[in-house]
């Protein structure tokens, strides 16, 4: 790759950030395509926001993801929001359009296409998602219009009873929430029919927690955890020792960085060559 003055630069905010695969999947798409970006990663503290967004505008920086914790945080500071984005509450995505910064949400449909990736149709079917933070919200929203049931469960309740209202005021959902707790997450993945994990717990530095009691798994759960690390996280783990089947966040990683990809280059993203690039990277 060959950087000059005309290259575009492109990257991911966030804290933490070195755990990031999003610069190898997307320089490896931008060579593949031989076009003239490159992306970076930044380590931005939540008090230094405002001034990292500055900094886009000054920079002329092309396009950023935006990852945990500022996707809700990051609208008040853009120009613009995609309608979807909007109803959503989050932004993944930035988009400088002539001076303009512009954002949007590629969650939601990235989980959509990494469940189905693995022959599992989420339509009719009991989702039970842990977090109701940036992602939790744009998953949340794609996934309630086709399942039968979505319930939502933080340890702060009142944010799963605002996220679960807000979805059935914009798009009539049948969405519920509850307290995130041992006891409720044993009851409700009784007869769930897929587990998403949203929240930060499996990262790095907590790779070996899990917020769910391995007993209260069975193997006629799919387990999708979107945090990713080389060995699954414990979630993850836990669940294919029962012989449940699991979703690594790598899948949602690449097809939600492929929509972004396209949003910042105009072009189809080259799927297989940013996957390829991350199992050569985790291997």
């Amino acid at each position: 790759m060959e950087i000059s003055g005309r290259t575009k630069i492109c990257g991911v905010i966030g804290n933490p950030i070195k755990h990031t695969l999003s610069p190898i999947m997307h320089n490896a798409a931008f060579k593949k395509l031989n076009l003239d970006f490159a992306y970076v990663a930044f380590k931005v503290e939540e008090n230094m926001l405002q001034e990292a967004i500055e900094g886009m505008r000054a920079l002329r920086i092309h396009g950023l993801n935006v990852t945990i914790p500022h996707k809700e945080s990051i609208i008040q500071l853009l120009d613009g929001i995609d309608p979807e984005a909007r109803d959503i509450g989050a932004v993944n995505t930035i988009l400088n359009k002539a001076d303009e910064l512009i954002g949007y949400n590629t969650d939601g449909i990235g989980a959509i296409k990494a469940i189905e990736g693995h022959k599992i149709n989420p339509r009719k079917k009991r989702i039970v998602m842990l977090g109701a933070g940036g992602s939790a919200r744009s998953i949340a929203y794609h996934i309630s219009q086709v399942a039968e049931k979505v319930v939502v469960l933080n340890r702060t309740e009142e944010r799963a009873k605002k996220l679960a209202e807000n979805l059935k005021f914009k798009i009539n959902a049948n969405i519920v929430w509850d307290q995130l707790s041992k006891e409720v997450i044993r009851k409700q993945l009784i007869d769930a029919d897929i587990l998403i994990n949203t929240t930060s717990i499996g990262l790095s530095p907590r790779s070996d927690e899990s917020l769910v009691d391995p007993k209260f798994l069975n193997p006629e759960l799919c387990v999708f955890d979107i945090v990713y690390n080389l060995i699954g996280t414990k979630l993850i783990r836990d669940a294919r020792k029962i012989g449940a089947k699991t979703i690594d966040g790598i899948d949602m990683l690449i097809y939600q960085g492929a929509m972004a990809f396209t949003i910042w280059t105009g072009v189809e993203a080259p799927i297989k060559a940013m996957k390829d690039a991350i199992i050569q990277e985790i291997s």
